[in-house]
């Protein structure tokens, strides 16, 4: 672990009263909330103390930003960081990929033997320097653990033509895995409930975040970059300024002093430095002064910042390019994967490959529990689309028929006579909601007698739940039998899977086939939840809408 992530890794767990739970059952959401629900006026940079918490309030929980992290990626910083490559390379931070025991396999190759990468950005609100001190307020949390304010997932899919961003809240609840500290061994236990998904980065570092992230999504995780205050504003000020919109004049500060301090005119300005950051902590006086507002104006300036970086001709300067890999390679924690300038170049000369039309920025969905949010069905909508490579913004290339699916393969020699075929046939349609359909098992495995399949006949002795019709198999010999028995009853070559469960070729009528004698092959659902709030790379007209509460004249 890196310098920077020592000193984070201090004993102490600064809280705000967003984060008081440690003073309470971990478990009892209810409790978290009492005393968490109160402390966001602070969040734009405001402190104050608590009665009842022992330890320090951290006002502050507000990077949630991540633009500027891939931005550097896709500039390619080794134009400039050949000229001093073993100096930048000392300058990255790093720290281990995955903290948590359980792993998520990476992705099967296409047929062209690529693979997708998914890239986690964590911004961190550590107060582990005076420069971030003073940009991030709190002087009582100084040294205390940091949170990962943001997190952004990027999935760059595997024929490299599509990026996709996934965004999720701060105030998300989550189970966090059991993590063990790579610098101590300390072992962080995993969470007897659902606590806020930001405190995962004080459980032994970005890794915990990265296993906590596994564990929701299923989704692998190849790298993780973070960046912390300091980070934004010195990349902002290297790169020269990105453009930002506001359909009315803001001031994001109320009576009570509360809010970034964010102040610009209605229209479109150029934001650097502190100003940048002050936009990307803005909650104050965007929309509805959620955390949700503020996730889609960092959205709106990773689009902006992504353009400037591919357009602007200024930054082609061997001068600029050296400032921006300087701050950049100070700024950046990563895996071990991304440990040099040449490893960090090489994946950005892969991000670079897709244009702003084929990126798609979304926020996870969400709904309301109390003062927190939890994921709703469309965001495991949302996590399976990442998962199964399919492009956000409904582009993708039509595909070719599906492969055969897990633990499946090819029949090494031909099916045997449909009527030596031995076939058992269960009724898997039960589901969380309804109970098992009387008589499909007896009803398909009528069909298939019908056939021809003589050898086929219900099982009622066990009764699984699935939610897609399956055909099972345990070896290979049985392979073609397996497929015969799909074939005949139109289900995909996808749905037919070996396995050590079954001890022959085992149909289990699926949630999908409740009803009918014909089965119906399901269409999934490909599209992007509207509640993802998607937003195009290219999408120029996008302008954060101001509480009128919040405007000036």
């Amino acid at each position: 672990m890196g310098k920077d992530a020592e000193v984070t890794q201090s004993g102490v767990h600064g809280q705000d009263t967003r984060q008081a739970a440690s003073d309470a059952p971990e478990g009892d959401e209810t409790v978290a909330d009492d005393k968490q629900g109160k402390g966001d006026e602070g969040d734009d940079g405001e402190d104050g103390a608590e009665a009842g918490i022992r330890r320090p309030r951290r006002g502050l929980r507000v990077l949630r930003w991540a633009a500027l992290s891939v931005a550097v990626l896709l500039i390619g910083t080794a134009g400039a960081g050949y000229l001093y490559y073993e100096h930048l390379n000392d300058n990255i931070e790093q720290d281990v990929l995955n903290l948590g025991d359980s792993k998520v396999a990476a992705p099967t190759p296409n047929a062209a033997g690529q693979t997708p990468l998914n890239l986690l950005v964590i911004g961190s609100d550590a107060r582990d320097s005076e420069e971030n001190q003073q940009l991030g307020g709190a002087r009582e949390t100084f040294g205390s653990t940091p949170l990962a304010d943001v997190q952004m997932l990027v999935h760059l899919s595997a024929d490299r033509s599509n990026m996709s961003v996934v965004s999720m809240p701060r105030d998300t609840l989550v189970k966090i895995p059991k993590c063990t500290d790579p610098d101590d061994g300390t072992v962080h236990a995993a969470s007897e409930g659902r606590v806020m998904t930001n405190q995962s980065l004080g459980h032994g570092g970005p890794g915990c975040t990265v296993a906590t992230w596994q564990e929701l999504t299923g989704i692998h995780i190849d790298h993780f970059v973070m960046v912390d205050f300091a980070g934004v504003v010195s990349m902002a000020d290297a790169v020269g300024g990105v453009p930002v919109c506001v359909d009315a004049n803001i001031h994001s500060r109320d009576n009570a002093g509360h809010g970034s301090g964010l102040k610009l005119e209605k229209g479109t300005h150029p934001v650097k430095g502190e100003q940048a950051l002050q936009w990307l902590r803005t909650r104050y006086g965007f929309e509805d002064g959620s955390d949700l507002a503020r996730a889609k104006a960092q959205h709106m300036y990773l689009n902006s910042m992504i353009r400037v970086l591919r357009e602007n001709a200024t930054l082609s300067s061997p001068g600029r390019l050296r400032a921006l890999a300087e701050e950049a390679t100070r700024a950046l924690t990563v895996d071990p994967g991304l440990d040099t300038v040449k490893k960090l170049y090489d994946l950005s000369e892969e991000l670079r490959t897709v244009k702003p039309e084929r990126i798609t920025m979304t926020t996870m969905p969400n709904r309301y529990v109390g003062a927190r949010v939890e994921p709703t069905e469309d965001a495991e909508q949302l996590f399976r689309l990442v998962r199964e490579d399919i492009a956000l913004d409904g582009k993708d290339a039509k595909k070719k028929d599906p492969e055969p699916g897990p633990g499946s393969q090819a029949p090494a020699d031909p099916a045997a006579a449909d009527d030596a075929i031995a076939v058992q046939v269960r009724n898997g349609t039960r589901t969380e909601e309804l109970a098992a359909a009387r008589g499909r098992a007896d009803t398909v495995a009528g069909l298939l007698v019908e056939q021809g399949f003589a050898r086929a006949v219900a099982d009622p002795s066990v009764l699984p739940s699935e939610d897609r019709t399956v055909v099972r198999y345990p070896s290979a010999d049985l392979a073609g039998d397996a497929r015969r028995v799909a074939e005949a009853l139109g289900i995909p070559a996808d749905s037919v899977q070996r396995s050590t469960d079954v001890s022959g070729v085992t149909l289990v009528v699926g949630a999908d086939w409740r009803e009918d004698t014909a089965y119906k092959v399901p269409v999934p659902d490909d599209t992007t939840p509207e509640s993802a709030e998607a937003l195009n790379g290219a999408d120029t007209g996008a302008c954060m809408h101001v509480d009128p509460g919040f405007t000036w004249s």
